[in-house]
């Protein structure tokens, strides 16, 4: 009589999000370049053109000197975001992330960081806007981000995105650059999108 071996699977086998996921976090990025894992997918995007950055400037600017709330600002923060279905935890890197500058969220946090306290996240479309206006506002409103303010070039508007809720926003303002934007508490002033024309 002879003995059949059956296999077993290995226990500690890494799942196919484990792997992608440690995949993305050893990915070594070109200088200046920035990789996001969003629903599953590694983005690397070169770095951005001198309007992208023109508009964050103008925007980073307003907040600063108008909102009601003293605010901290980061132009390159990791976030760790809840993913859809069986996709690892998404790693965004928003072009401008705002938190109350009274929780000094930023100071000693690592790399990627969860979204708790985050006020509002800003984008600035650029060479794959649909991952701005499809993606990334599923992501942000699945971790409950208060706030997204989307500057979209291509369309000339800019949107803000509030009220989340499961991974989508309920409610959505839109102006047109050169038309002004009212942003809610804890900003509580008018933007201006005039310097976006």
């Amino acid at each position: 009589m002879s003995a059949v071996a059956h296999e077993k699977p290995i226990a500690d086998s890494p799942s196919q999000e484990d792997i992608l996921l440690e995949s993305f976090l050893s990915l070594h990025s070109p200088e200046g370049f920035r990789a996001e894992l969003i629903e599953g997918e590694i983005i690397v995007a070169p770095p951005p053109d001198g309007d992208h950055e023109d508009h964050i400037n103008h925007l980073i600017k307003q907040v600063v000197r108008r909102s009601a709330t003293d605010m901290s600002v980061s132009g390159g923060k990791g976030l760790r975001l809840v993913s859809g279905g069986l996709c690892p935890r998404n790693h965004v890197i928003p072009d401008a992330t705002f938190a109350p500058e009274v929780l000094r969220l930023f100071r000693g946090a690592p790399s990627w960081m969860e979204p708790d306290g985050v006020a509002l996240v800003a984008e600035v479309t650029s060479s794959k806007p649909d991952q701005d206006r499809i993606a990334k506002r599923h992501c942000y409103a699945r971790a409950a981000i208060p706030l997204y303010l989307l500057i979209d070039r291509e369309k000339s508007q800019v949107s803000l995105f509030s009220q989340p809720k499961r991974d989508e926003y309920t409610e959505v303002h839109i102006a047109a650059f050169g038309e002004s934007l009212a942003l809610p508490a804890p900003f509580d002033f008018e933007l201006d999108t005039k310097p976006f024309l």
